[in-house]
């Protein structure tokens, strides 16, 4: 009876086992909680202290044109005006999503509604090829063959929002293509077979039916692959000029505020106006990456909703 009590009322082996992985992935979860917060109090201790330790309007950091956070203009103001590297940003990152989205869509139709079977075994293996390419990579392309040839068809130096955009373009596509695969592929069989049970031909059920159907997935792969745009550092610096002007076409040199941040962070002291200038750029960043995952759960959510 003491051998049969005490089985009972002590934890055995397994019990004990899964005490140990629960509180293991607690202290995993509160570890990546804890990198998290103390990122997000960094930056914006950072980025914060150019508006209240050095007194720079954020109205003026936000609207105005000239960049050079040593220096100061005749009324005595510092010269860090963020207007051109948010503009800069902005262009590339909206003109590669607007040029790669029908081509993912095409990809993504090709290698689920047209040819399953051939398509993904020929155009999976290249996605998985452009996404395990370095940025350096598609950077030093561009460099050597999107700029020379934006240079002699458009003129200008070659340098610009239109080299940046199409080196862009080739690195967002497969984040894209890949999630709208998924998206496609979650659309429910009998959504096809009810329409062609109606009459509909094989392309009005694409069109109709499969593509609106997967709208919400569509516009969180498009949000994405603009998140994976907005952050991109080394490769836009190759080609889009690095120079702090507002752009006036596609083809004038620009920058953006990766661009600017990679250049300018190792040639300044911290605790300066121009190291605090770069990590408030940092905190627009960070922001940014933000706003980009609270569209995609606001579209998660009128997705779930809509079904």
């Amino acid at each position: 009876m003491e051998d049969i009590k005490r089985q009972l009322t002590h934890s055995s082996k397994a019990t004990k086992q899964d005490r140990y992985g629960k509180a293991i992935a607690f202290f995993c979860t509160f570890l990546i909680g804890l990198l998290v917060v103390s990122i997000l109090y960094l930056v914006a201790s950072r980025g914060l202290a150019t508006f209240f330790k050095d007194h720079v309007s954020v109205w003026d950091f936000l609207t105005k044109q000239n960049w050079n956070p040593s220096q100061v203009d005749k009324n005595g103001s510092p010269l860090v005006g963020a207007l051109p590297m948010i503009v800069g940003s902005f262009s590339v990152t909206i003109f590669s999503a607007v040029l790669a989205t029908p081509f993912a869509i095409a990809m993504a139709l090709f290698m689920t509604e047209i040819e399953p079977r051939r398509g993904t075994k020929f155009l999976q293996p290249v996605i998985e090829l452009l996404v395990g390419i370095p940025s350096v990579v598609y950077g030093f392309v561009g460099l050597t063959i999107v700029v020379p040839v934006v240079r002699t068809v458009f003129g200008g130096t070659g340098f610009g929002i239109l080299s940046g955009t199409l080196v862009l373009f080739v690195m967002v596509l497969p984040t894209i293509t890949s999630m709208y695969v998924d998206s496609l592929r979650a659309v429910p069989r009998f959504y096809r077979e009810a329409s062609l049970a109606l009459g509909a031909t094989r392309w009005q059920t694409i069109y109709k039916v499969v593509l609106r159907a997967s709208i919400p997935g569509l516009l969180t792969a498009i949000i994405f692959g603009m998140a994976r745009a907005f952050g991109e550092a080394l490769a836009v610096q190759m080609v889009i000029g690095n120079a702090s002007l507002l752009p006036h076409n596609l083809i004038s040199p620009a920058s953006t505020l990766t661009s600017v941040l990679t250049t300018g962070m190792e040639n300044t002291v911290m605790g300066t106006l121009p190291n605090n200038a770069l990590w408030s750029l940092a905190l627009i960043l960070l922001l940014m990456s933000l706003c980009f995952n609270l569209i995609v759960r606001y579209i998660g959510k009128k997705g779930r909703m809509a079904k």
